[in-house]
């Protein structure tokens, strides 16, 4: 069995040619509605922590339970969260069962504050939904605890959010989002764990570096990968690194990480050694989503534009190789994460709504 296709296009507008303008736009300049969280921090097994922003119908950011208002938590400031979740507000989230439910994984250096993040949480909470951003470690505002952070092949984090979620609110109808990093790990969790995720209801991945050899080597070799984008993404993570090393003298190679310029070099000196693999070649072999296609069993939705300036088409999936639960939608253009419609300015409305489409009918 092999995968359905769509082959129906993403409407991006003629002002705006070219996947590297329609990422950066999507990113900077298009339209989206901005929406406030809740959020709750939950420690991990391993003495780490995790945190989830929560929104959903009777869940307010800016007022308690018993409808008392209240201010913005300050050490939330710099984050799209503006309080702590209380035992009372689990009581006032939908409780009839079979209410639609959408946990959502970020890309790398995301969060509850990212466009897509925002504009798809907003999208599914004014229809009725639960909607919970799933911090990956070091990624929620706060640095983690340990010297570790996160990264493509984090199965065991996806696993402990499902399963927090799902203890959660276990009366709701799950399903799962997970974009650009997120969605690789959240591929692998599903492949390699066909046999128990048969309570989701149904998932779907955006903007996926399933092959993350080939996308490595996009960003790291070719001149506005290691130009515009790598500095971007390096920016955050060396400061998290740093920071790091204060609290974990000897465990990081701090001044060899500060003269890196590519995430090849990167994921060398820190991700891989950090996480189990042994450089870079061996973590984007071993962590790549691609040959887990095969075995999911969730209905699951895979959107990737061609021309995602992160993920080389050739290296795309084809039907044959994913299974008969999964759709390939790969519109010729939409960026990464971006897929921009409209007039100038421009939205993003067109992926949540896309989103939409196929958990509501599968198509």
């Amino acid at each position: 069995m092999t995968a359905q296709i769509d082959t129906s296009p993403c409407p991006s507008p003629a002002w705006l040619p070219g996947g590297h303008v329609q990422t950066v736009y999507g990113v900077l300049m298009a339209r989206y509605h901005r929406i406030a969280f809740v959020r709750e921090r939950v420690n991990t097994p391993d003495g780490d922590f995790l945190d989830f922003d929560w929104t959903g119908p009777g869940l307010f950011s800016d007022r308690l339970a018993n409808g008392q208002p209240t201010q913005i938590d300050q050490a939330l400031h710099k984050t799209a969260a503006h309080r702590w979740l209380q035992d009372d507000d689990w009581n006032t989230l939908p409780a009839t069962p079979g209410t639609p439910a959408l946990i959502l994984f970020h890309g790398l250096e995301g969060s509850s504050h990212s466009h897509y993040a925002q504009a798809i949480a907003q999208y599914f909470r004014a229809r009725g939904w639960v909607v919970v951003i799933g911090h990956f470690r070091s990624c929620s505002g706060f640095p983690n605890r340990m010297a570790r952070a996160y990264y493509s092949g984090d199965t065991a984090d996806i696993e402990f959010m499902l399963t927090t979620v799902r203890q959660r609110l276990p009366h709701a109808r799950w399903h799962a989002v997970g974009v650009s990093l997120g969605g690789n790990a959240m591929l692998k969790y599903l492949g390699e764990h066909h046999d128990s995720t048969s309570w989701l209801s149904s998932s779907a991945a955006v903007s996926v570096p399933m092959d993350l050899l080939a996308c490595g080597t996009q960003l790291s070799d070719t001149t506005i990968g290691r130009r515009l984008y790598t500095p971007y993404f390096l920016k955050t993570m060396k400061a998290k690194i740093s920071e790091k090393a204060k609290r974990f003298p000897g465990n990081i190679d701090v001044f060899r990480l500060s003269q890196c310029k590519t995430l090849r070099e990167f994921d060398t000196l820190y991700t891989a050694p950090m996480h189990g693999y042994k450089n870079a070649l061996d973590y984007w072999t071993r962590a790549s989503s691609k040959p887990q296609l095969k075995s999911i069993t969730v209905p699951t939705l895979v959107l990737n534009a061609r021309n995602d300036p992160f993920v080389p088409a050739p290296s795309l999936p084809g039907s044959h190789d994913c299974s008969s639960s999964v759709m390939l939608h790969q519109p010729a253009e939409g960026g990464h994460a971006a897929f921009v419609t409209g007039p100038i300015p421009g939205h993003i409305g067109w992926l949540p709504a896309r989103l939409a489409r196929f958990f509501d009918n599968g198509t």
